[in-house]
């Protein structure tokens, strides 16, 4: 399989020709955005008759994380080529991993010409579908499946994590930290190591609670295991854990509402989750560790516009290409010193002096160096 790195920061320029679009939508009720019931328009606003969908995973495409970004970037595609959703673009929802097939399956009959699986979750679903449908492009994010219709999307999330650990350690006032994740695996472990990996460059001794919901839905798990988190004197938590992330920062923000001196952060992750923080004038959203997943899908969706659709590689997006990064909107909260010590080690990782640990097991060998 071939594999490829990609500069998001590039703008891509492709000219077309104005043709106008018989775009699809796909409905199932409950199941879809929508769309027009399943049938292809006749006319379009837009300048192309390419067609992209994405099937969520049950996170769903509200979830303030993961899906969320996805359906902007595709968002963003459709308004750069003048689509709208339901004529040129539009989504599937899946409310657990049983529709996840049915909705890919529906999407390909439908006749788009490039359907998104968003989430490592969805990887026998579209092998599955991808074999089936040969001449239909697929593409799936967050992990790799190996076909030639298929391009699969992957990011550093190592990397950023290492950051977000880097922020906290300089952060911390009770040297106790906490990560929530969704479902305990080879992906979300990334988060896990990164994270400590770099909170424990800072300072070898801190503590760092480790959780999992077992899912990426159940927002009141993850408050309640966010509440005994805090309540065991932790003050700031990364969650890598989609929607279910939700409820650490319900809980963040209920204890900073009763006690607003209370110096208790989360750190988000996906996207920018400075928003889902804000309790009256305070926010307790130290940062987040954004994957631009959003330029990831318009840029894949841009080059199977363009005729250059990836299919059988492997696009990487880390942090020497602004992949993954931490955001600073928070300026009350992420402070010059962290901003300057998250900075230097960025530096030390993207000139290879630091080689940032993505399993458990590299993890054990990277503590020893400290």
């Amino acid at each position: 399989m071939k594999s490829r790195k990609l500069i998001l920061l590039l703008t891509i320029f492709i000219s077309l020709g104005l043709v106008l679009a018989a775009c699809g939508g796909s409905s199932n009720e409950d199941k879809t955005s929508g769309g027009n019931d399943g049938k292809k328009t006749e006319e379009s606003e837009g300048s192309t008759d390419y067609s992209i969908a994405m099937v969520t995973d049950e996170g769903g495409v509200d979830d303030k994380s993961f899906n969320q970004s996805s359906w902007e970037g595709l968002q963003a595609w459709g308004e750069e080529h003048g689509l709208s959703k339901g004529n040129g673009y539009d989504y599937a929802q899946s409310n657990d991993e049983s529709d996840y097939l049915p909705n890919l399956t529906r999407l390909t009959r439908d006749g788009y010409n490039l359907i998104f699986g968003v989430g490592y979750l969805l990887e026998d679903a579209i092998s599955k579908v991808a074999e089936q449908n040969p001449d239909t492009s697929f593409s799936i994010v967050d992990t790799v499946v190996e076909a030639p219709n298929v391009a699969s999307i992957t990011f550093a999330e190592h990397e950023g994590s290492f950051l977000a650990g880097v922020a906290a350690a300089k952060k911390t006032k009770t040297n106790k930290l906490g990560f929530v994740g969704g479902m305990d695996s080879d992906l979300i472990n990334k988060f896990e190591v990164g994270f400590v990996a770099g909170a424990k460059s800072v300072d070898p001794d801190i503590e760092v609670d480790i959780q999992y919901v077992g899912d990426f839905s159940s927002a009141d798990d993850a408050k309640l295991i966010a509440t005994r988190m805090y309540g065991d004197d932790i003050d700031i938590i990364y969650h890598a854990a989609g929607a279910a992330g939700n409820g650490v920062f319900n809980q963040a923000k209920d204890m900073k509402k009763n006690a607003p001196d209370n110096e208790i952060w989360v750190i988000g992750v996906d996207r920018d989750q400075h928003e889902e923080g804000k309790i009256g004038e305070d926010n307790v959203t130290l940062t987040s560790m954004v994957k631009r997943v959003d330029l990831s899908v318009q840029e894949v969706s841009n080059l199977g516009l363009n005729g250059d659709f990836p299919g059988g590689e492997i696009l990487e997006f880390a942090l020497k290409d602004d992949g993954v990064y931490l955001a600073d909107t928070n300026e009350n909260a992420y402070t010059e010193e962290i901003a300057s010590a998250v900075d230097e080690w960025k530096e030390k990782i993207i000139n290879e002096e630091v080689d940032v640990p993505q399993t458990r097991k590299d993890l054990e060998e990277f503590e020893k160096s400290l």
